[in-house]
């Protein structure tokens, strides 16, 4: 676009604003001032200032003139005692500018320029026990057999309660959308998985689990998704269904199920990951779940387990058996795996059975464990790899991912569960049902 010299007057709320067409223009083609450009993103010719016509808009002057300056400048400023911010965020949301808000509040995720930036109790009594970070900033935590969701203003929209039914995993299918596994109730054929308006706390559909063209009773457990809509996870039946489910998410009809091998565990689950590049999804069964550890990727194409790794007979050590999470790493064809001392290890993917390289370097942990530990998470996120202990949640970069950073604070006690979305990194603790906001600093406006 060229330098527009067009100028145009609004009318909001009995005020008159007057801007230019690069101004507005800074708000895109899908937002409210988007209609006023034609194909060549010139003014087109009705809302010239030629005329001595006001565009009228009847809505919050006061607010138009925050996001009117959002535009111009790139800074977000809200004077005190003028509006409140969920005003603000709503008339965002009505002119499509919502994105531009959430840019001048917090930048692009850096896991080494994070800082905290709020922390909000939760309603529910007892501990957390999950919590998965939503795509726009939101994010929802589970508590036995609720789910509480928030947006990402951490506004708290209707529980899920899901009648006594064990939480096991939660995941967002998009900004409006969470699907929930929970165990199956004694004596009942609850159980499963559901899909859920964020929004509402309203159930839309359950997923259902059909053996020899009978739908049977299960237990869900991890979740994961892959980018062409289909959903996974791990099941646990009366009879047969012990292994993966894989249903359509759009339909929510079953379209698979890879079924358990003789001597290996894939209805247990602990975390299922799924790998856009080969196409393959890992499976982790991970100690105390399993007195041992089971790794595998499985390729659904194929009904094939196309690599493995279990400790089982292999000459190791305590700190080393007692693997708690695991992340593939397709840029280097590795898994990440981290043991109860936060010590990091690395196993081939090239190789099937392959033994773990141990990174002593990352020993962050001395001395005895706290009485109530919560066992490490991983997660890894634009190239760098996040390792939870604690109370702390570690950053390590480079080709020999080196700690650059920690993340700590001093109320809430050990981190139980951590998640990265919407350039948000969420932690929830397990005393008292507190979790932490982590963002990055937006950058300064020039």
């Amino acid at each position: 676009m060229g330098i527009q010299k067009d100028r145009i007057k609004f009318n909001v709320g009995g005020r008159v604003f007057e801007t230019t067409s690069t101004t507005l223009a800074n708000a895109g083609r899908n937002s409210f001032f988007g209609v006023l450009f034609d194909e060549n993103w010139d003014l087109n010719s009705q809302f010239n200032t030629n005329s001595s016509e006001d565009l009228f808009i009847d809505r919050n002057p006061d607010c138009f003139s925050i996001l009117l300056d959002l535009l111009r400048t790139g800074d977000l400023n809200i004077p005190p005692n003028v509006v409140t911010e969920r005003l603000l965020y709503r008339e965002a949301s009505f002119y499509g500018l919502l994105d531009h808000v959430r840019s001048a509040k917090w930048g692009p995720f850096d896991g080494n320029r994070l800082r905290l930036g709020r922390s909000l109790t939760g309603q529910a009594p007892g501990d957390g026990t999950a919590i998965r970070a939503g795509p726009d900033g939101g994010c929802c935590v589970a508590h036995g057999s609720i789910v509480h969701v928030y947006n990402w203003m951490l506004e708290e929209h209707p529980p899920m309660n899901l009648d006594y039914q064990r939480v096991n995993d939660m995941g967002w299918v998009d900004s409006e959308s969470v699907v929930i596994s929970a165990c199956e109730r004694l004596g009942s054929r609850d159980g499963g998985m559901g899909l859920f308006n964020a929004s509402s706390g309203e159930l839309r559909y359950k997923f259902q689990v059909s053996h020899d063209n009978q739908v049977k009773s299960y237990t869900a457990g991890a979740l994961s998704f892959s980018g062409d809509f289909k959903i996974f996870s791990s099941c646990k039946g009366r009879s047969n269904e012990y292994g993966i489910g894989v249903w359509d998410q759009v339909t929510g009809k079953q379209i698979d199920f890879f079924y358990e091998s003789p001597g290996w565990s894939l209805g247990d689950a602990d975390k299922l990951q799924w790998l856009h590049g080969s196409n393959c999804l890992l499976v982790a069964t991970l100690f105390p779940r399993k007195d041992n550890c089971y790794i595998s990727l499985l390729d659904f194409r194929e009904k094939n387990m196309v690599w493995s790794w279990s400790d089982i007979g292999a000459p190791l050590t305590v700190d080393e058996k007692r693997v708690r999470d695991a992340i593939a790493m397709e840029d280097s064809n590795s898994v990440c795996v981290v043991n109860e001392y936060e010590d990091l290890g690395f196993i081939d993917l090239r190789i099937s059975g392959g033994s773990v390289r141990w990174s002593s370097r990352s020993r962050l942990m001395k001395g005895n464990m706290p009485d109530e530990p919560c066992y490490p998470k991983l997660a890894l996120h634009d190239g760098q790899l996040f390792s939870s202990m604690n109370d702390s949640i570690s950053v390590f970069c480079g080709p020999d991912w080196v700690l650059t950073s920690r993340l700590r604070r001093s109320y809430g006690g050990s981190i139980c569960d951590f998640s990265i979305g919407g350039d948000r990194l969420f932690a929830l603790h397990s005393e008292e049902n507190i979790f932490d906001i982590w963002e990055t600093p937006p950058p300064p406006v020039i």
